[in-house]
């Protein structure tokens, strides 16, 4: 599977990419796509992903400039409940950089409780302190393309969080809050490597991220097998639909996990697909795939 993960390739046939943002793309590592594989086949969910009821993805960023990537229905966009607020987050901090924002202490309240404990009073705020317009913009931008029509899509937020109606739905699969597996995990790419906002910045965001308030789906899974790990993530949950996305750092390894699932059962899948995920990425790789 070729995956344009660090930047898509030409959204819109007139495209140029920032040049900040453009390095050279990836392809999956054999390896770890095999042994992902393998993995989610030993869990029982293969059908899961055929019937696309499961899409992960997976990407090992211990050596942040050659990210080891896998991934399966990568492309694959679904209704993701709260997950796309890490979108809000960004635009946040997108609007902090440029200085039409203040990261101030009702600001940063906010933002928090949006992430860690998945406030949707608090995701509405911010997300009209952004601007609905401005983050729909940001995301399709060329120098992010985080919602890329040639990619399938991507994050999207076309709607407050609570009643009411969608103010601008994605266009092509029409979801009020979605999400593709490698969308969502390049945007953790790009914090980690730099390449959203200055390093400051940068820290504040993940600070927010971590210390999760909600203990189910990835950081249950990890809390019971892996207690040291820690975890920076944002979940979402509505009806049969369970979204996780998390940066990972665990024994000098740190990687990016992504799921999105559509089943009653969604949950416990997670729960068990990061343990198995973890043990991936901390497992030594076959010497065919070492750097020399």
């Amino acid at each position: 599977m070729l995956i344009s993960f660090i930047l898509p390739i030409l959204c819109l046939s007139t495209l140029q990419a920032s040049p900040d943002i453009t390095i050279q793309t990836s392809k999956s590592d054999p390896s770890l796509q095999k042994s992902l594989e393998k993995r989610i086949d030993n869990l029982g969910l293969a059908k899961a992903v055929k019937n696309r009821k499961l899409s992960v993805a997976l990407i090992d960023i211990t050596d942040i400039d050659h990210p080891r990537i896998a991934a399966l229905n990568g492309n694959n966009m679904v209704y993701a409940a709260s997950l796309p607020k890490i979108a809000i987050l960004f635009g946040a901090f997108e609007k902090i950089q440029d200085g039409e924002m203040a990261l101030d202490d009702e600001n940063r309240e906010l933002l928090t409780k949006m992430i860690r404990y998945s406030s949707n009073a608090a995701a509405t705020e911010m997300l009209n302190r952004v601007g609905k317009e401005y983050l729909a913009n940001l995301l399709q931008s060329p120098k992010y393309q985080l919602y890329c029509e040639a990619m399938n899509g991507g994050l999207w937020v076309g709607k407050e969080y609570g009643r009411g109606t969608a103010w601008k739905r994605d266009p092509l699969h029409h979801l009020s809050h979605g999400a593709t597996p490698i969308q969502a995990a390049r945007l953790y790419y790009l914090l980690e490597s730099g390449k959203l906002v200055k390093p400051e910045l940068a820290r504040e965001m993940k600070a927010i991220l971590g210390h999760p308030g909600i203990n189910h789906k990835f950081v249950k899974g990890l809390k019971k097998a892996a207690p040291e790990a820690v975890v920076y993530r944002k979940s979402g949950s509505w009806k049969q639909y369970h979204a996780d996305s998390a940066i990972v750092e665990h024994n000098g390894h740190r990687y990016i996990a992504v799921a999105l699932a559509e089943s009653p059962r969604g949950g416990q899948w997670l729960s068990k697909l990061i343990v198995t995920m973890d043990e991936l990425i901390l497992q030594p790789q076959p010497i065919a795939y070492l750097k020399p």
